[in-house]
């Protein structure tokens, strides 16, 4: 089968019921600008970007607004609670997002301190619980923990979104092991969310089986960010393609390429 393959091309995923190309979530902070922003976007072919709605604009036309750059018609905003360090929080400015923009397919993370930007899986949760009997569709920033993944399908999470590394860190996925293990037990699509540093840490997460890698940092901190992008558009297919493909097993000592037997 040739790559050109059109049935290679159709390799999309489904979060709630809407289906995405592209597997690649880009945010919309730390960029110099919101044409910058922009750009990024299209170099990455992301078709999902969140939106940290205490700190983006997206309801007060007397200042930018992300939504003159990014349009909300083309591309899905993924609003989240970035910054929220409880669960009454997060619920509040998840409902104020709705009332702004009609979303109810959203991002929800709570904080459980400014250090390590952990998630507090016990407020996390109780927030899941409130948001989707509200009728909210909410995408969960979460520990790399196959229990506490578990726990949030239970509680209405729409897809679980385990960190590879701290927020921001650049550290790539430190634990290979538990990310595999959340992949083998979910019901809904995971998606790495935080830690990914540069383009063989996104091209790991797709190797692992994940449906999807979120990132903000990698992209916007990098020294040519649309560069970066494309790497990282690229990045997301080939880990996709290597995971499909089945990789080869490891061995313990060498295996030669050539038979050795009836050698001249």
């Amino acid at each position: 089968m040739s790559i050109a393959d059109e049935s290679w091309a159709d390799d999309s995923w489904t979060v709630a019921g809407r289906t995405f190309r592209s597997r690649l979530i880009v945010g919309t902070g730390k960029y110099k600008d919101l044409a910058e922003n922009a750009a990024a976007v299209a170099a990455a072919g992301a078709e999902i970007v969140t939106v940290a709605v205490r700190r983006v604009n997206i309801s007060d036309p007397k200042a930018p607004m992300l939504t003159d750059f990014i349009d909300p018609k083309k591309v899905t905003y993924l609003p989240n609670t970035a910054g929220c360090f409880t669960a009454e929080d997060a619920i509040r400015t998840l409902r104020l997002a709705r009332e702004a923009g009609g979303w109810d397919l959203v991002k929800l993370e709570v904080l459980g301190e400014a250090r390590t930007l952990y998630p507090d899986m016990r407020e996390t949760l109780k927030a899941c619980e409130v948001l989707a009997g509200e009728g909210f569709l909410p995408m969960v920033y979460c520990v790399d923990d196959p229990i506490a993944t578990k726990q949030l399908e239970e509680a209405g999470a729409v897809a679980v979104m385990p960190l590879g590394a701290p927020i921001g860190s650049g550290l790539g996925i430190q634990n290979r092991v538990t990310i595999r293990l959340i992949v083998e037990g979910a019901k809904v699509p995971v998606l790495v969310d935080a830690g990914v540093g540069t383009a063989s840490d996104a091209a790991v997460a797709m190797e692992l089986g994940c449906d999807g890698v979120l990132m903000n940092t990698a992209i916007a901190e990098a020294k040519d960010p649309l560069r970066m992008a494309r790497a990282m558009k690229l990045a997301v297919e080939a880990g996709r393609h290597a995971y499909l493909s089945g990789r080869m097993a490891t061995r313990k000592y060498a295996d030669p390429s050539s038979p050795l037997a009836g050698l001249i």
